[in-house]
Formats: C-alpha cells, sequence, structure tokens
C-alpha cells in the first residue's frame, strides 16, 4: 500500500515539461521505429519485429516459426499442389552484342543482372564439355571466357581463340552473342558455327570419324542451339519464310524440347498466318503440356480474333442490350484463363506499365515472363482490331474468382507465393517489380504509425496546453489505478497481515 501511495505522489509531483518531454521523446522514437520497418519491409518484404516475433515468441506457443511467404512451397494450403518456382531460358532471349549492349550504351543502364548473366554463362560452359574442343588448353581458354565479367575481354578471348582455330564452334558461338554489332553481323557467327557442326556430323556419318553416340549427342544438342539462334537472327531481319522451316525442323527432330514453338508461334502471329498458328496451337494448348504465357495468351488473342468485327464496339452497355454472343464469350473465358496463369501481362499489353528488355532467364507465371511475352507480342494485339478493348474490359473480372489465389487456383495450381525473390534476382533495380498478389501493409507497420501519429499528437498538444495536459495525465492516472488499489484493500481485508507485511519486504 505504502509502494502504491508513493507512486501516486511521484507523479503526482511531475511537472508539466516532464510530459512534453516524454510524449515529444515518444513521438520521435515511435518514427523512427516506422522508418525502420518500412525501410526494412520494402527491403525484404517482411516486416522486422513480425518476423523477430515470430522466429522467438511463435515456437514458445508451439508455432512452427515460419513467416507467411516465407515458405514458399509449404504455406499454401490449396487443394491442388503448389507449384514451384522455376528459372529457365527466356525462349525470346536477346542478343548481347547488337541489343542488350547498345541499350547499355544509350541508355547507361545495366538491362541484365550479375544472376542473369551468370545463369547464362553456366549454361553455356554445360553446353560445351572439353569433349567439344580440339586441345585441353582451348576448353580451358573459353571457360576462363565464360566466367569473365567484363564483356570486352570475353570477346578478345574469342577472337584470339578464333585466329588460332577458325572451327572453334563455342568462339564462334560467344562471338555471335556478344562481338557484334548489328544482327546481320550475328547471322553471319551462327551461320560459320553451324557449317562446322554439320561439316563434322557428316564425317561422323560417313565414318571417317570414329562414331560415338555421346559425342553424336552432344553435338546435336549444340546444333539445335545454334539453328534457334539464327531463327531468332531471321525472325529479326524479317526473312520470316527460313525462320519457320528452321523452326518446323527443330520440332520435328526435338519433339521432347519445349519452348521452340514459342518462337514459331510468334513468327507466325507477324507473317499474320493465323489459320497457322491455330495449327500449332492445336498440337501445344493441351492438358498434359507445360503451359506458357504465349500458349495461354495466344488462345485468347485468336478467340478474339473470332470477334474482331464488334471487338473494336464491345463495351458492357452494349452486351447489356442485346446479350453476349457465344463467340464473346469463349473469348472473355480465353481472357480469363490467361489473366489467371499470369496476372502481370495485361498492364504491359495494355501499356498501363512500361517495358524493359526482357531478361535472358523467366519465372513461369511471373513478371520477367510476362515482358518477355510482351516485348514481342504487344504489336500482335494492336494488328488485331479490337482484342485490345476486350482485354482491357474484361481482364479485371478474372480476379473476382480468385479471392484467395495462393490457396486455390480455377484453371490452374494456386499461384506460387515464393516468386518475388526470383523475379528481383532476374530483373534489373530500375525496374518496378509487380508483385501478384499484392501483399498487405503489416500489422506492426499499421501500429507503428497509428502510435507514432498519436504519440506526435500528444506532443504538440502538451506543448500548446501543458498545464491542462499534465491534469488530464493525473485524472487518467488516478482513474487507472483505482481498480489496483480496490483489489489492495480487498486483499488486506482477507490476507492477514503479517503476510501482506512479508509480501511488501519481498
Amino acid at each position: 500500500m505504502f509502494n502504491l501511495i508513493f507512486s501516486t505522489l511521484f507523479m503526482n509531483s511531475l511537472t508539466p515539461k516532464f510530459y512534453v518531454a516524454l510524449t515529444g521523446t515518444s513521438s520521435l522514437v515511435s518514427g523512427l521505429i516506422l522508418i525502420f520497418e518500412w525501410w526494412y519491409y520494402k527491403k525484404y518484404g517482411i516486416s522486422f519485429l513480425e518476423q523477430l516475433s515470430i522466429t522467438h515468441l511463435t515456437p514458445w506457443f508451439g508455432g512452427n516459426g515460419t513467416a507467411n511467404g516465407t515458405d514458399s512451397e509449404t504455406s499454401s494450403t490449396g487443394s491442388g499442389p503448389q507449384q514451384e518456382v522455376q528459372v529457365s531460358e527466356n525462349p525470346y532471349k536477346l542478343f548481347r552484342g547488337p541489343e542488350y549492349s547498345r541499350f547499355l550504351k544509350f541508355r547507361g543502364k545495366e538491362p541484365l543482372t550479375f544472376y542473369d548473366m551468370n545463369l547464362s554463362a553456366q549454361e553455356h560452359q554445360n553446353l560445351f564439355p572439353v569433349e567439344v574442343y580440339a586441345t585441353k588448353d582451348e576448353f580451358d581458354t573459353m571457360q576462363r571466357a565464360w566466367r569473365e565479367r567484363d564483356p570486352l575481354l570475353r570477346v578478345s578471348i574469342a577472337e584470339e581463340l578464333l585466329q588460332k582455330n577458325p572451327d572453334c564452334v563455342p568462339a564462334l558461338v560467344l562471338l555471335g552473342e556478344e562481338g557484334t554489332s548489328m544482327i546481320i553481323e550475328t547471322e553471319s557467327r551462327f551461320r560459320d558455327a553451324l557449317r562446322v557442326l554439320e561439316n563434322s556430323l557428316a564425317r561422323r556419318r560417313s565414318g571417317l570419324v570414329t562414331y560415338d553416340e555421346d559425342s553424336h549427342a552432344r553435338e546435336m544438342e549444340i546444333s539445335f542451339y545454334v539453328r534457334r539462334r539464327l531463327a531468332m537472327c531471321f525472325r529479326k531481319l524479317r526473312k520470316f519464310k527460313e525462320a519457320v522451316k528452321i523452326m518446323k525442323d527443330l520440332l520435328k527432330e526435338f519433339p521432347m524440347i519445349m519452348d521452340i514453338q514459342e518462337n514459331l508461334i510468334e513468327c507466325l502471329l507477324e507473317m499474320k498466318a493465323y489459320a497457322d498458328v491455330q495449327a500449332v496451337m492445336a498440337k501445344y494448348d493441351d492438358v498434359n503440356i507445360p503451359k506458357s504465357a504465349t500458349i495461354v495468351y495466344t488462345a485468347a488473342l485468336l478467340k478474339c480474333h473470332k470477334c474482331r468485327c464488334v471487338g473494336e464496339r464491345f463495351s458492357p452497355d452494349l452486351v447489356s442490350k442485346r446479350g453476349i454472343s457465344a463467340v464473346e464469350l469463349s473469348a472473355i473465358e480465353a481472357i480469363h484463363r490467361a489473366v489467371e496463369f499470369n496476372p502481370h501481362v495485361p498492364k504491359y499489353l495494355l501499356e498501363e506499365k512500361s517495358l524493359i528488355l526482357p531478361p535472358e532467364h523467366i519465372v513461369r507465371r511471373g513478371d520477367s515472363e510476362a515482358i518477355a511475352y510482351s516485348f514481342f507480342n504487344l504489336d500482335h494485339w494492336k494488328d488485331i482490331e479490337g482484342a485490345l478493348k476486350i482485354l482491357h474490359m474484361t481482364w479485371e473480372g478474372t480476379f473476382r474468382a480468385l479471392p484467395y489465389p495462393l490457396e486455390k487456383g480455377h484453371y490452374f495450381h494456386p499461384y506460387s507465393a515464393g516468386m518475388e525473390a526470383a523475379e528481383r534476382e532476374l530483373l534489373p533495380a530500375f525496374h518496378e517489380l509487380s508483385v501478384y498478389p499484392q501483399k498487405e501493409v503489416p500489422f506492426f507497420i499499421t501500429f507503428t504509425a497509428a502510435l507514432c501519429c498519436v504519440m506526435a499528437m500528444l506532443a504538440v498538444l502538451t506543448h500548446a496546453y501543458p498545464e491542462f495536459m499534465a491534469q488530464l495525465a493525473r485524472t487518467m492516472l488516478v482513474y487507472i489505478t483505482m481498480p489496483v488499489n480496490f483489489l489492495v484493500e480487498k486483499l488486506e481485508a482477507i490476507v492477514p497481515p503479517q503476510l501482506m507485511q512479508n509480501l511488501a519486504r519481498i
């Protein structure tokens, strides 16, 4: 009882200056915490206080100690299996020399991240093992070139090696990718590489070279890569027939290697050969074949092409008056299906978000895939009259059918929560990453912001009206201590005085 009386007297003796200092310091500290919390959330995607509480407090209460979003593969409780986040090669990837380097030269911004370029270097090293080279020294030289971070030094190493051995395919490939400034020069390099490979395969078939199954398979894999990149050169030079021929040949020779059909579809769309596109889609838009943005959005584009005569006049008012036709309904369903697969694409197609050069690797259903698809297919949507109008009027309706995209999907598996981290590694820092679904602001940031505002308001009021605020604080303290005093009096009436004295001493 004495301690409570002493505490009350001490609080009543405090001057208004103390309350001004207290509220001002509290608002400053809460403001600093708010700034730190917001910075930590923007950088790591989770509240620091939330992570701290989950890591150290949740295990005490029987939790598993994992935050929402950090366990991307096991946090979903959806009906279907959670789709893994897989980084794959971009089928639309550009050439570093004539395209990426030109962007760097004129804009002064690095279009590729180190992580993205490192993945490409590893793929090239795996594509060209030691057996491909004439000598071990050539292998060591090209390995050093692939690992070199300076592009000028990489090109210099490849050029020196090519002077010693004009038939070195890895050096020709590196120079074709990075050592040229125009696509026509890139085409020449890949033609030379293909010529060397075809001569080697011809000698192997004729028996001039001992047939080795592993070496033959390796040469066929390298030939696939070179011919595919050569087809991309033809596509950029508008040699569509040559490009389509190579792509169709590759699909016949390597039916198990996916993604080449995406290049074929895009090339046929550029030629406006919609019947041929429909034939390719009939083969690859299958339930058992992994989907891509190219497949699902091309399916939607073809449906819009069928109703192009009303697409430009398409509007909710018109539909409400005359009703929706079967063709329009099919187009809307195809758009909803495409948007569910990759919800980032529509904003790029509708030019609500600026495009950048696509990275060399993408995450399926992610922002990187949306950039890669839109970069090459935006013009195809513009070519079909009314397609973008239908997309603009209907795409947001997809989200009404997907209230919980991380838990349950309509046409596809639930959306993975772990894509954002992989996307940040692939896309350059100057690009504003598109995130789906949008994260809610963590509770601790909202709480800290409210606390900061309340303390700042109290600090201003205490500074303006010190006597009134001091009296208000004393009054509130009296009301707060009344229940405590009441409980203490009841305890004194029930518990023997000697016990209370011993407790007070303790």
